[in-house]
């Protein structure tokens, strides 16, 4: 049996979400497992939603399609 070709564009929905001004927000990394460690301040930080730079988000937004619209 063949592998599936994993499917970007799809990925990318999922992932990202788009603000009303256009702009891109992702979850933070280094919250998934290991979280006794860490403080509940830095839980509390990493659970919030981040801006994607610019650089990134040009890439992204060719992926999204017409999610922007």
């Amino acid at each position: 049996m063949a592998n599936k070709k994993i499917k970007i564009k799809q990925l990318v929905t999922n992932r990202i979400r788009v603000t009303k001004n256009g702009k891109l927000l992702r979850r933070q990394a280094f919250k998934r497992h290991l979280n006794a460690g860490k403080s509940k301040k830095r839980l509390r930080k990493l659970s919030k939603m981040v801006l994607v730079k610019e650089v990134f988000a040009k890439k992204l937004r060719k992926y999204l399609g017409t999610k922007l619209k």
